[in-house]
């Protein structure tokens, strides 16, 4: 394989942009290196686990093995905060991954701050990394914590925000790329329902009278996700849909 054999698979598997920072950063890519890179994503591999980068919402964030890589239908998640045209908010980020979600939305609120929770301490060293690389050490705390006890003592937050695990245990309709990411942000239990009833039955206990809770799902998870949250007497405030037109973000009112 030559060099520019290798730059346009890269080009065609993840894009003008990722093929280049590869070249770049290696310089004169030798054969055996272009070969590799080429083989791993014949193989399947994620061109953002390959680069440890992936854009999402105009930033660049570090990804690696440790988190679930930012996903453009998760945008629909921080343009749906974003649309609210919140007032220098407190944000609460649960199951924070990479820390792209209350990155996003730190970002583009003026004096919006926040807590991004994770129980993976790998996700954590990969979110922290990401807050400082963006500036944002003095808005965003990044901590410990799990759906259910996020150890937040008494405050109180005007958005909680998540995009937390739904794809059902045993579920066979992922795609292969999703092996490369870590299990737990993808699955769980009770028929992917497990990370939504937690918070729905928790969150009540962290958010302001008039905040909203902004939630991420899956295709055709509408129904199923309403169910639980108003049955714990969430209101339901609006759905959004992402740029396939599918229902992808949930809002509720406490």
């Amino acid at each position: 394989m030559t060099i520019n054999q290798a730059f346009e698979l890269l080009k065609r598997a993840g894009g003008i942009r990722a093929a280049r920072i590869i070249t770049d950063e290696l310089g004169n890519l030798s054969w055996f290196r272009a070969h590799i890179i080429a083989h791993r994503l014949r193989r399947g591999v994620p061109v953002a686990k390959i680069i440890h980068r992936k854009w999402f919402y105009g930033l660049e964030f570090y990804t690696n093995r440790k988190t679930l890589d930012p996903r453009p239908d998760t945008e629909t998640l921080v343009e749906s905060v974003i649309s609210d045209k919140w007032t220098a908010p407190r944000v609460l980020d649960l199951g924070t991954g990479t820390g792209c979600i209350i990155a996003a939305i730190v970002k583009n609120i003026d004096s919006a701050t926040g807590i991004g929770f994770d129980i993976s301490r790998g996700a954590l060293r990969v979110a922290r990394r990401n807050i400082k690389k963006l500036g944002l050490r003095n808005q965003i705390n990044i901590k410990h914590g799990s759906f259910a006890n996020p150890k937040l003592s008494r405050k109180k937050f005007d958005i909680i925000v998540s995009n937390p695990p739904y794809i059902a245990i045993g579920d066979t309709r992922v795609n292969d790329g999703a092996k490369y990411d870590p299990k737990i942000a993808l699955y769980a239990k009770r028929r992917g329902m497990a990370a939504y009833e937690q918070i729905a039955s928790n969150a009540k206990n962290w958010i302001t009278g008039d905040g909203k809770l902004y939630i991420e799902i899956g295709a055709g998870g509408e129904v199923s996700v309403r169910k639980i949250f108003e049955s714990r007497e969430w209101q339901f405030v609006r759905a959004n849909k992402d740029l396939a037109g599918l229902t992808r973000v949930l809002v509720f009112g406490g």
